[in-house]
């Protein structure tokens, strides 16, 4: 599996974990603001803990793997999940800023747009494991 392969699925577990905890919490609860902060500031920080920390395991193992430089697949592939990933973010961005303030306000509005940002990030990382998977070179 290549370094990029690797860390794309790190990340990608560690998001539908965190984030899919967050989003099943918020669900149909009715929280203070502050207790929403707390709730997302803190699943975002163990997130971000547990991606340094897997992969900083994952590059001690790799070893020479972990350090080179990307390649014209690796950045190839990149782009493809940014590229898709972008169209899902637009269409969610549309979503929360034009549809629904006709119908929604407050924390809904706002973990509708955080949800979008997650879901864009989500196609991102299994785009690059799938060009990955089915070896996909542009």
């Amino acid at each position: 599996m290549a370094w990029r392969e690797k860390t794309a699925w790190i990340t990608l577990v560690l998001m539908v974990i965190t984030y899919g905890t967050y989003f099943t919490l918020v669900s149909g609860a009715s929280l203070s603001t502050m207790s929403m902060l707390k709730l997302f500031g803190g699943v975002t920080i163990l997130q971000v803990i547990a991606a340094v920390i897997a992969t900083a395991v994952l590059a001690a193992l790799s070893g020479d793997e972990a350090r080179a430089k990307p390649d014209e697949r690796d950045r190839a592939v990149a782009r493809r999940g940014a590229s898709i990933a972008y169209f899902v973010l637009i269409v969610g961005v549309i979503t929360v800023g034009v549809v629904m303030p006709f119908r929604d306000s407050g924390w809904r509005l706002t973990n509708a747009a955080l949800f979008a940002l997650v879901i864009a990030e989500t196609v991102r990382y299994l785009t690059v494991v799938v060009s990955y998977r089915r070896g996909w070179h542009g």
